[in-house]
């Protein structure tokens, strides 16, 4: 009992002079309610995951996730500032407090993790894998046919590591090029001159997109490493890292649970579901956890889908990059997304 007493004693004396590893803990969100909006870090123009529409509207997965964020946390979807961001700009942007979520099909690794003041909170808005993008004129079938290509490469990347790995494991040789941007990459290819462009495949498919010719280039079968792509914080604030970890489980979720924009107000208010009610906010406190309202799930939902339907919107097969769900696919359907659940 003495002990337990001393030990409190301690803590409450830690807790007085603000020294506590909690002490932080909600600061980033408080910033972020005060000044009534959310700054989201996207890509410099990647179809599929965050490029302009012709209004200037950001669309894409990586865009919408920073919107699912904002309904959360402030019950509307439309209150998010976007940061066009390039490779090598966009970790310096979050560092510097410019941005409060870096959501830019960014490769979450041990060194970003721990060495860069930075954290993955542990959702992955995408998993992918570094491929290559060859001109079907080139007449290759295969990366092993590489052998002396000059490959472009956007610098700032995992993607240079992967390749240099790549190729020196399989005895073979090749000539980089790198380019800031993705667009001078793949115009670079276009314009021959470079043989190949290698990125993420799903890059691959959107830079494809964006070619005056994506019939004549083939995506080559192989894929060289694991690039599981999620949003970023800054490290020091777990109350923030945990909500945006949780909008990520959220969109699964309600997924798995059939909870669609269509439907997650009526099975709000109507189901039976113990599991669906915990998550919907119709039974327990798992919103106020958060520091978030009951109806949190409900209103990312009703404004911006569950996981499905982002994905299907932004990258599936009704769109021009027609990719197929394949790894991004929920746990119950072959794929290996898969939440926690609310409880």
């Amino acid at each position: 009992m003495k002990m337990l007493k001393s030990t409190l004693a301690v803590v409450a004396a830690a807790a007085a002079l603000g020294i506590t590893g909690f002490a932080q803990a909600g600061a980033k969100l408080d910033a972020i309610q005060k000044k009534g909006f959310i700054q989201c870090g996207v890509s410099d123009g990647l179809p599929g995951f965050s490029v302009p529409d012709a209004s200037g509207t950001i669309k894409g997965i990586d865009a919408d996730f920073c919107r699912a964020v904002a309904a959360a946390v402030f019950g509307d979807a439309t209150k998010v500032k976007f940061s066009q961001l390039n490779a090598k700009e966009r970790f310096t942007a979050l560092q510097s407090g410019e941005i409060d979520i870096l959501s830019r099909n960014t490769t979450w690794t041990s060194s970003r993790d721990a060495s860069m003041g930075l954290m993955f909170p542990g959702f992955v808005t995408y998993y992918d894998g570094v491929g290559f993008l060859a001109n079907s004129k080139l007449g290759v079938k295969s990366a092993k046919e590489l052998d002396g290509a000059t490959i472009c490469i956007q610098a700032g990347t995992t993607t240079e590591l992967n390749v240099s790995d790549y190729f020196r494991a399989n005895n073979l040789k090749y000539t980089p090029i790198t380019f800031d941007t993705s667009d001078e990459s793949a115009k670079s290819l276009e314009s021959g001159r470079c043989d190949v462009l290698t990125s993420d495949k799903s890059q691959l498919y959107a830079q494809r997109s964006k070619l005056a010719k994506p019939a004549d280039y083939v995506v080559l079968p192989e894929t060289i490493s694991k690039e599981p792509l999620g949003p970023v914080v800054a490290r020091g604030d777990e109350e923030w890292t945990t909500l945006v970890r949780w909008v990520g489980f959220a969109l699964l979720n309600t997924e798995e649970a059939g909870i669609t924009s269509k439907n997650v107000e009526a099975e709000a208010k109507s189901t039976k579901n113990p599991d669906v009610a915990r998550l919907l906010g119709a039974d327990g406190d798992y919103g106020p956890q958060l520091k978030l309202k009951k109806d949190w799930v409900v209103q990312i939902v009703k404004q911006v889908g569950n996981y499905g339907e982002i994905f299907e919107k932004n990258l599936g097969k009704s769109t021009p990059l027609a990719i197929d769900r394949g790894m991004n696919a929920l746990w119950t359907n072959g794929g290996i997304q898969y939440a926690p659940p609310v409880r």
